[in-house]
């Protein structure tokens, strides 16, 4: 890791390149993790089916 060159041999003085390729490696299992769960989606689904019927709801009503 001490190697702070980029694909072209420029100097990478913050180590980003570092970093951002430890941030895609890691990010297929925190997505796995994050989708096992199925809370917060289950949430937002049922959020936004509310939300259409209480649109629709206020819509029938002003074109009674």
């Amino acid at each position: 890791m001490a190697n702070t060159q980029g694909p072209q041999g420029h100097h990478d003085p913050a180590g980003s390149t570092q970093m951002f390729r430890a941030f895609v490696d890691e990010a297929p299992q925190g997505r796995q993790a994050a989708s096992t769960g199925g809370g917060p989606r289950i949430g937002l689904i049922v959020g936004i089916v509310v939300a259409v019927a209480v649109v629709a709801a206020v819509a029938w009503l002003a074109l009674r």
